[in-house]
């Protein structure tokens, strides 16, 4: 560069060069404006949104501060007392549905013992009707039996008889 510049110096091109360097600065050297605009930038929000930013986070200061101090402590006793009923209920239901398993159990026990004791007692009617049964066959195989024997005898008696009459 500083050999360009010292060839430049004494040359005609000199008034050229410092043309086309302020036409760079002018339109590609952005570097200023930039700035400026930043600064204006930084003190307008400093300005205009920094007290109101502030009031916003004091608002959300104090909403925070009254909600733990005093709602959250409400929530927590409401939360508190409705868990108790609410506990107290499910207690009171869980009561009454053992109360009412211990009664269908006993209900299923008397059941299951009634038809214990039907199935019992048509079992002992079953052997009692079974052996009538038998007395009844007994009797009747001995009535048959005495009924052959009086047959067997009114034949014997009726072949002795016509052996009489078969004689002459």
């Amino acid at each position: 560069d500083r050999r360009r510049e010292a060839l430049a110096a004494g040359s005609p091109i000199q008034p050229i060069i410092k043309d086309v360097g302020e036409i760079y600065s002018r339109l590609l050297d952005h570097r200023p404006v930039i700035q400026g605009e930043i600064r204006y930038f930084v003190k307008e929000f400093e300005e205009k949104r920094g007290l109101r930013e502030l009031r916003v986070l004091e608002n959300l200061k104090n909403t925070i501060f009254e909600t733990n101090e005093h709602v959250l402590p409400k929530c927590e006793q409401a939360m508190h007392d409705n868990l108790n009923e609410a506990f107290k209920r499910l207690q009171a239901a869980n009561d009454m549905i053992h109360r009412l398993q211990v009664r269908e159990h006993e209900e299923r026990k008397l059941q299951a013992d009634k038809l214990m004791a039907r199935e019992e007692k048509r079992i002992a009617h079953w052997e009692e009707f079974m052996k009538e049964q038998q007395n009844k066959q007994a009797e009747v195989d001995e009535e048959h039996r005495k009924a052959v024997e009086r047959l067997k005898e009114q034949y014997s008696e009726m072949e002795k008889e016509l052996a009489k009459y078969v004689s002459f």
